[in-house]
């Protein structure tokens, strides 16, 4: 090696120590033109990429950090000008004056200023080719140690670059967060708080993730009503953190409305998306997008754009968009990409679109591209096509043994998870000793959502075992004995409610094993005193989901609600309400309760989510609680055209739901608050809806069998009868008064068929339908689902339905599987001695 001569080492160590002493003659000493000004505007006199790489090429020697910088500015500006973005980039990337602008910046970035040298990063992250450019590199190190001195907007571009290179949780995306927290009372400035939240939000604890909001709420007036970009970037922050916050995505939603001429389908397709994660609903907006979209129909010619239209548009669109929507694809269906096909299947699975000849389309290209998916996308794939009741064996099987081949190589908690509850959904849903061994060595790691999803899948697979192999093996048993002992202990470890509900808010309470799901409440009930307004929705939503009846957790929240209930948004009244009204329970203060809530939502009634409206007066109803200006104001014609126009962007399941809800409702007010004079208007729908009535289950045949018996023949017991306002009793027989079941004659009615109307529709139950002295008797066979499922405590639909028969004139007696399936009543005989002792009051000696 060539040996450097030693007054060159002279040199360079007096140059260093001069430029140490006096750094603004450092800068001087460089050779370069007096004013830089006339290179810089020769620059922006610029019209194409060839002209600045002349000028580049021409002025490479004297060229400034500032020139430099701007030499990088004026390509990205230029290459923003151009409609394929890809193919300049490439061409810009690949110019051989590129590479020499790459080495100036590479020599000259500790000079340039601060501004400077965040823009050069951004666009040089623009037109990086490799995934770890040295310049890139260099840049963000230097970045990082003038990051103190950066003002909060300077902050907010070098996070985006962090973003960019997906260093969510590095140490310096950590710092950052560090400086907004130390600076965040004197911020002003929304627009770059807005791009820090979103970028930060991975590593924030819940504290300041609170904080963060309430600043964003002090300073959203502050904004101009046209900031699409910083609505979008606080709801995209709030769907990271996992908070469905009303009053702040009620401002953003306000922003959206204001600029919906100027929302593209990129805009709508990002608000769409944030939306429904959030689980927020705003009738207007989608009504004023769904016009928007659908004008883009004929303007949508490319496949990449025309799917994203069909996934934003599809699952709001009506009938004659649809078939437009779907009838398009199928011509552009062989030119979709493997990412475009599962869009479109996903998208399919929200409209609940079972057009078997797109579905093959589709499945085609999934099946072409589906070595190249990963494991959560080929989660989203089985899913859907599990749901459009999709089956073909060759792509099944290639889907299986494509995710046991991933799960054979996976040892990362949450995807080995993915994969397992993926196999699970499969027509044969085994796992062989490698998928049960690879479970078990994740399984110290899990948290309560993984630990959930393996619950679930082995049930899953006990259940087909058990169904179609008549047998259940000894490994599945000890894999759940294995998942509920590091459940108990991840439950026994947790210190706080926050802790505690990062990990159960993903986690649907009705997924639980039954003695996990125990320990969960029992965890809960431990930090009972940590549940406020803050947290108090979503404790109330879990509980609903679990049917899990905890009088201790459910005072909490009613008395939090009592209390606390300036601080709650009106708009999550409707959340806190329902775990009452599904476990059919009334707290201490019941009145002073419902009566709180209701006003608390009075003034908004106007304004109220349809959907919301009708749940929240059906949860009510369920309640035996009746405000009537809350009714009155769902049933009335505005109202109701209202409803019915949201009915109609709904998939059917959920429209059919909501009309089953406002049906209930209707029925209830009828019966219990006949004063309020508000018409039964639901004939034609319930007849229409009882067309469908299924056939027995084994227990109701054998009790039907036991009842003819009883009864003295088939003449004296009719089942599936339907009463005045479309209730359907499982069995009916009327005594007279000395206790002797009546005949029907020969009118009996077959289980499945729709009988005609015992009673005619909307006319009051009186004594002189039947002879004097007689009763009618409806039996109801109450499976577990009617009851809670900790105690045999009756849930809230069993016990209205019980309560309208009485007023209908019955005498109900319901029948519990839990009775009919217990060792008192093992035997023929004791259930026969069962039902006479309930039917006629008979005791056997």
């Amino acid at each position: 090696m060539k040996k450097t001569p030693v007054f060159l080492d002279s040199l360079v160590t007096d140059m260093l120590h001069l430029r140490a002493i006096c750094p603004f003659s450092w800068r001087v000493f460089q050779f370069r033109p007096i004013s830089c000004e006339p290179l810089i505007i020769q620059m922006n006199k610029c019209t194409d990429e060839e002209q600045i790489f002349d000028f580049i090429e021409r002025n490479k020697a004297i060229l400034s950090e500032k020139q430099v910088g701007c030499a990088f500015d004026m390509l990205w500006k230029l290459q923003k000008q151009k409609t394929s973005l890809l193919k300049n980039v490439e061409y810009v990337r690949d110019h051989p004056q590129f590479l020499t602008l790459h080495n100036l910046a590479t020599n000259k970035f500790k000079l340039m200023n601060d501004d400077t040298l965040v823009n050069v990063l951004h666009i040089t992250q623009r037109f990086a080719g490799e995934s770890h450019d040295p310049l890139v590199e260099a840049l963000v190190t230097e970045a990082w140690r003038r990051l103190e001195r950066f003002d909060i907007k300077l902050l907010s571009e070098f996070s985006s670059c962090l973003a960019d290179q997906h260093l969510y949780f590095s140490p310096l995306m950590g710092k950052i967060a560090d400086i907004v927290h130390r600076n965040l009372e004197t911020t002003q400035d929304l627009s770059s708080l807005s791009v820090l939240m979103v970028n930060i939000s991975s590593l924030i604890s819940r504290h300041f993730q609170q904080q963060l909001v309430n600043k964003t709420e002090l300073l959203f007036d502050t904004i101009d009503s046209s900031e699409v970009n910083v609505a979008t970037r606080i709801a995209q922050f709030l769907r990271n953190i996992k908070y469905c916050y009303q009053p702040l995505l009620e401002k953003c939603n306000n922003v959206f409305l204001s600029n919906v001429d100027q929302l593209d389908l990129d805009s709508i397709s990002k608000i769409f998306r944030l939306y429904k994660i959030l689980q927020f609903n705003s009738f207007e907006f989608i009504m004023m997008a769904k016009k928007k979209l659908t004008e883009m129909i004929p303007l949508c010619n490319h496949p990449a754009s025309f799917v994203k239209l069909f996934v934003t548009l599809g699952p709001i669109a009506g009938p004659e968009e649809k078939k437009q929507l779907k009838s398009t694809l199928l011509l552009m269906s062989e030119d979709l990409t493997g990412e475009q096909a599962l869009a479109v299947l996903r998208a399919m699975e929200d409209m609940e679109s079972r057009n078997s000849h797109l579905i093959k389309k589709v499945t085609s290209v999934l099946h072409k591209h589906l070595d190249s998916y990963k494991p959560l996308e080929l989660l989203k794939i089985t899913q859907a096509l599990t749901f459009l009741h999709f089956q073909r064996k060759e792509f099944s099987a290639k889907l299986r043994e494509l995710l046991l081949s991933y799960l054979k190589i996976s040892f990362i908690p949450t995807e080995v998870s993915i994969l397992v509850y993926a196999i699970s959904l499969l027509p044969s849903p085994h796992l062989d000793e490698v998928g049960i061994s690879r479970i078990e060595a994740v399984l110290p790691q899990c948290n309560l959502h993984n630990l959930s999803n393996f619950a679930t899948s082995v049930l899953r697979w006990i259940q087909y075992d058990h169904m179609y192999l008549d047998s259940i093996t000894g490994k599945q048993l000890k894999l759940l004995q294995k998942l509920d002992h590091y459940g108990r202990q991840r439950l026994q470890h947790s210190n706080s409610l926050d802790l505690l509900w990062e990990e159960l808010k993903s986690v649907r309470g009705n997924t639980f094993p039954e003695s996990l799901l125990e320990e969960t409440i029992a965890t809960l009930q431990h930090f009972v005193d940590e549940i406020n307004y803050i947290n108090v929705v979503e404790i109330a939503s879990f509980i609903s989901n679990t049917d899990y009846l905890s009088t201790l957790l459910l005072d909490r929240i009613a008395s939090v609600a009592v209390q606390q209930i300036e601080k709650i948004h009106p708009f999550t009244i409707l959340a806190i309400i329902l775990p009452f009204s599904t476990l059919n329970y009334d707290p201490p203060q019941r009145d002073e309760f419902f009566g709180t809530c209701v006003q608390h939502l009075n003034s908004y009634l106007g304004i109220l989510d349809p959907l919301m409206l009708v749940c929240l007066g059906f949860s009510l109803a369920t309640l035996q609680y009746f405000p009537e200006d809350l009714l009155k104001s769902i049933f009335n014609i505005e109202f109701l055209a209202r409803l019915d126009s949201q009915l109609e962007i709904l998939s059917s399941s959920l429209s059919a739901r909501v009309q089953f809800h406002l049906m209930e409702l209707n029925r209830s007010i009828c019966l219990e608050c006949p004063e309020f004079q508000i018409p039964w208007f639901h004939d034609r729908f319930c007849q229409q809806y009882n067309k469908g009535i299924g056939g027995m289950s084994g227990a109701q045949q054998q009790i039907y069998k036991m009842l003819t018996e009883v009864l003295g023949g088939i003449n004296c017991v009719k089942a599936s009868v339907l009463t005045p306002y479309y209730h359907t009793v499982d069995f009916e027989c009327i005594l007279d008064k000395r206790k002797k079941p009546l005949p029907y004659g020969s009118h009996n009615i077959a289980w499945g068929q729709l009988p005609e109307m015992p009673w005619e529709s909307n006319t009051e139950i009186v004594g002189s339908r039947l002879p004097p002295g007689a009763e009618r008797i409806a039996l109801e066979f109450l499976d577990s689902k009617s009851f809670c499922r900790n105690i045999p405590h009756m849930k809230g639909k069993s016990a209205m339905k019980k309560r309208h028969l009485e007023i209908l004139g019955y005498r109900v007696i319901q029948i519990s599987q839990f009775e009919w399936n217990s060792m008192a009543l093992s035997t023929k005989d004791a259930r026969m001695d069962y039902l006479r002792e309930r039917i006629f009051g008979e005791v056997k000696s």
